[in-house]
């Protein structure tokens, strides 16, 4: 927001004048008062209650969570009660889904008992399914209608629609028989009957599909809605691609969190209580501790082997910083790679076969700068001895080895993680790297026992 406008909706606030706020607001677009509310959280109220009742609501369903609470908060009593009503279905239920028992209470006594038994229905559905993003605001017609027939009924009950972009054919008996687009009912003959213009190739989802698959389906099929139905192909309510949108950037946010090695936070960073971020930081990094202090345990246990050639821990960080860098590339690859849709379990053996040519080949390349690097020093000092070709092959092929082992843990982490039921972002970058740390750590000191016994050893 221009700094420009919110000094003038602060001065028009100080000035106090009768419908002065409101002309102004009313001439400023949806996202503009949005952007205010951002701005000057402290008058997100006043805002809220000056603007018309359907801007009102255009306006709110577009704010996060934490500042829609807050509005509900101490948003008068007629005002909360018009703007809980006229929220669309499916967003009203990802409010209520968000709220506390005792407030969700409060609001669903402000409904209708029509929409009441709605909303209770909606939130009957698991958190995270399709169910709860549906909204029953469509346009259904039946297939012995003609195109005539639809059209009255579109003017008729279009305008409460949440889109008529698609109009979706029933039979006697609620069962989805198919979707046509608006644009062939406009075109279409008035005296057809609709049942010729359909095809037979809608697409649909489940009430408790998940909502992540949901994601995948709009990708693929490029849709602006779909619809919902039960087990029985009932047509239940339709998704639009806006809660999917948002779905999508939940989803995003949460993997990039766990990727990053914590748990997901559900505020804003700047709302959340310090002690929660400590809670949701303090898990994963003792886990991760835990599992670095087995990389002590693999030196501990070369100690021998280090006190006779104390040249072989200054290559330590080097290996372990290599493997744990290709797990977390691998790792990232193929949770994106999932994300989309792109592979499945089902995959993982053409996945394993991709990380073993890649990760050789990557691993013959940082090798041979590992060789590369000892050979070049070795022209300006004697700082790794005469046997310093011995001790630079053992670099090279524990490069290759661990970072061949970093890719291929990286990449069926995830597979795994997913065939056993859990979230394949948990693998995260900060995991893999653990993990390769103290395996790359045995593979070092392993091919250094091989090549440099009775030698350096």
């Amino acid at each position: 927001m221009e700094e420009k406008v919110v000094e003038e909706v602060i001065e028009i606030i100080e000035r106090n004048v009768e419908g002065e706020l409101r002309d102004y607001l009313d001439a400023l677009n949806i996202s503009d008062v949005e952007h205010l509310i951002d701005d000057l959280p402290q008058h997100a109220v006043t805002f809220i209650d000056t603007i018309s009742i359907k801007r009102a609501v255009n306006v709110f369903r577009i704010l996060d969570f934490p500042t829609q609470e807050k509005i509900i908060k101490k948003l008068p009593g007629k005002k909360l009660a018009e703007l809980i009503n006229l929220l669309p279905p499916d967003d009203r239920t990802s409010l209520f889904s968000e709220l506390k028992g005792d407030a969700v209470k409060k609001l669903i006594i402000l409904l209708p008992a029509k929409d009441r038994v709605e909303a209770l229905g909606l939130l009957g559905y698991n958190e995270y399914s399709v169910g709860r993003l549906m909204t029953p605001d469509y346009v259904a017609v039946k297939k012995d209608w003609t195109v005539k027939t639809v059209l009255e009924h579109i003017r008729k009950y279009g305008k409460d629609s949440e889109t008529i972009d698609v109009i979706y054919v029933i039979d006697d008996d609620g069962v989805l028989l198919d979707d046509i687009r608006i644009r062939e009912i406009l075109l279409a003959d008035p005296g057809v009957p609709v049942v010729a213009l359909t095809d037979n190739r809608s697409i649909a989802l489940n009430a408790n599909d998940p909502q992540e698959e949901a994601i995948n389906v709009f990708r693929m099929n490029n849709r602006v809605a779909l619809p919902v139905t039960d087990d029985h192909n009932v047509l239940l309510g339709i998704v639009t691609v806006d809660d999917i949108l948002w779905v999508a950037n939940e989803e995003y946010t949460e993997d990039m969190h766990k990727i990053g090695g914590t748990q997901a936070l559900d505020e804003p960073y700047l709302d959340m209580p310090i002690f929660g971020l400590f809670k949701r930081r303090i898990g994963w990094l003792v886990v991760l501790f835990l599992g670095e202090m087995l990389t002590a345990t693999a030196m501990a246990h070369f100690e021998a082997d280090i006190a006779k050639a104390v040249v072989l821990a200054m290559f330590v960080p080097l290996i372990i910083s290599s493997g744990g860098n290709s797990g977390s590339q691998a790792s990232t690859l193929i949770i994106q790679a999932m994300a989309l849709g792109e592979i499945t379990i089902g995959d993982w053996w053409r996945v394993m076969r991709r990380e073993l040519i890649s990760g050789l080949m990557l691993g013959v390349v940082l090798g041979s700068i590992g060789f590369l690097r000892i050979f070049t020093w070795t022209l300006f000092s004697d700082l790794y001895g005469p046997h310093w070709a011995l001790l630079g092959v053992t670099v090279g092929i524990a490069l290759v080895g661990v970072v061949l082992w970093g890719s291929l843990a990286g990449s069926m982490l995830p597979l795994l993680l997913k065939k056993l039921g859990a979230d394949p972002a948990t693998s995260s970058a900060p995991f893999v790297a653990t993990l390769v740390d103290v395996t790359g750590l045995i593979i070092y000191f392993s091919v250094a026992v091989m090549f440099l016994t009775g030698v350096l050893l």
